[in-house]
């Protein structure tokens, strides 16, 4: 399974990183990744015109797209868009932190998942 990833590079930029999930079939259940411990499950909903300026992510998390999509600047003006059922992995919890913007106007929902 596939997912980005964000994070700081050793100069405090944020990057974009395409990163593999290795899943493994486990038969009439489906396909599974390892477990991955978590900490605490965050659900959110943001305005229609939600657009928030550069920001870090509040610690190590996924962040799952359940009903619209994000557009994420990084701090070296990479633009890239995510739509509705893809995962990030948002790392960059320190550096020049990052920008997020609703793709249509509209309220949208998330959920965010803490990691260790």
């Amino acid at each position: 399974m596939k997912i980005t990833r964000v994070y700081a590079d050793s100069n405090g930029d944020s990057m974009f990183e395409e990163i593999e999930v290795p899943l493994t079939d486990r038969g009439e259940i489906g396909r599974l990744s390892d477990n991955i411990k978590v900490t605490t499950l965050q659900m959110r909903t943001v305005s229609a015109d939600y657009d928030y300026d550069f920001h870090h992510a509040p610690q190590r998390q996924y962040i799952v797209l359940l009903d619209g999509g994000v557009e994420i600047e990084s701090s070296l003006g990479e633009i890239r868009q995510f739509q509705t059922g893809e995962i990030l992995l948002m790392e960059d919890t320190g550096g020049k932190g990052h920008r997020t913007r609703n793709l249509e106007k509209r309220e949208r929902t998330s959920l965010f998942i803490h990691l260790d």
